[in-house]
């Protein structure tokens, strides 16, 4: 099938031709897809948070309430990729199973293949193609594992980051960076004895909104999409402006780092035969980049 009759086919319910599509965003014919889909509005929630937090099963009721809403929904699921096969190691996200069977709701599971930060390099090119297909919602999810680079904020806005009570979980955020990309703090299991008591220690981080919730019972989700809602309707064009700019960096970063000559200038400067400002310089220039380090 081309590209439309993959797109064509995607609107009227194919989820495989859909598959297929976005396997075809994290190939080499990433460009002709995007030049048939276009560009669309679409509403990109981030979920993001260290491992255990519960951020599966707090999407998986997003998922539902969305649904609620009579809203088609897509969650992109971003896992550590196979230092062999280079495919997603998580695979199918278990508490998102009552949602399989559903056809406006798309649950896909993407690889890093060795991608700096918490995001796949072919993220914002699904996007593009689940908005094509007309998703009224992206939920995407992120490692979670307290990586030094955020980028979920490039491309989804807001950007929740969830958190389990006491366990240090506020202190471990603010040190790993994820606070600075949090535009709304959750605090998931919130029956749990600590609550509160996170909930003042992240006062003392954040300006960002902290509410309380207990995903696996469904409490607190109902405020959690109001206080997305009121984020969004909060949205400027500065904030839009600065997202792209991060977006365009971190790919700009992630080719650099495939650059074939980074593998000699990096052993020249563990060999002491070059400096590492000269190294990047050069890096830079090969790639047509011509910058002054300082």
């Amino acid at each position: 099938m081309t590209i439309e009759e993959l797109v064509a086919a995607a609107r009227n319910g194919s989820t495989r031709a859909a598959g297929r599509l976005l396997s075809l965003v994290e190939s080499t014919r990433r460009d002709e897809v995007l030049a048939v889909v276009g560009n669309h509005p679409v509403r990109v929630i981030g979920i993001t948070g260290p491992p255990g937090a519960g951020k599966s099963t707090t999407i998986a009721m997003l998922v539902s309430a969305y649904r609620g809403q009579g809203k088609r929904v897509a969650v992109l699921a971003v896992d550590p990729s196979s230092p062999y096969s280079g495919g997603a190691l998580l695979g199918d996200r278990i508490r998102m199973a009552a949602h399989i069977n559903d056809s406006d709701v798309l649950i896909r599971s993407v690889a890093t293949r060795g991608h700096l930060g918490g995001l796949a390099e072919g993220v914002p090119a699904a996007i593009h193609v689940l908005a094509a297909l007309r998703y009224d919602v992206i939920l995407i999810e992120t490692v979670g594992v307290g990586q030094s680079e955020i980028e979920i904020a490039a491309v989804a806005d807001p950007a929740v980051v969830v958190l389990n009570p006491g366990a240090g979980d506020a202190i471990q955020a603010a040190k790993a960076g994820l606070l600075e990309v949090a535009d709304i703090v959750a605090i998931n299991k919130a029956d749990r004895d600590g609550a509160d008591q996170t909930v003042r220690d992240l006062h003392a981080e954040t300006d960002a909104p902290i509410l309380k919730i207990v995903a696996a019972r469904n409490e607190g989700i109902a405020e959690l999409i109001e206080a997305i809602d009121v984020h969004l309707r909060a949205d400027s064009p500065e904030r839009r402006a600065a997202r792209a700019r991060a977006q365009v960096l971190s790919l700009a970063q992630s080719a650099l780092r495939a650059h074939p000559g980074l593998d000699g200038l990096a052993a020249e400067v563990a060999e002491g035969r070059l400096d590492v400002y000269a190294a990047t310089k050069s890096l830079l220039n090969d790639a047509g980049l011509a910058a002054e380090i300082r």
